[in-house]
């Protein structure tokens, strides 16, 4: 099981790389650094909230993980 603040420190270096490449595509398609570095903020804080929901959610689901070992006493 992870713990809540491993889910977010995974959750927060991954958006910095997501945002970071939302305000690229931005800036190449508006050429405003305003618009986008405050769409590249947005998507930050939207998306780290959902990965954040996301990775809870998975913490409940067996799906894919091993079982653990049975002990006989």
């Amino acid at each position: 099981m992870e713990s809540n603040s491993r889910s977010i420190a995974k959750a927060i270096s991954y958006r910095v790389l997501g945002s970071a490449s939302t305000a690229l595509i931005f800036y190449v398609f508006s050429h405003d650094a305003k618009l986008s570095l405050g769409a590249g903020l947005v998507d930050s804080v939207v998306k780290i909230g959902a990965y954040f929901v996301h990775e809870r959610i998975w913490d409940h689901i067996s799906y894919g993980r091993a079982k653990p070992p049975e002990y006989e006493i």
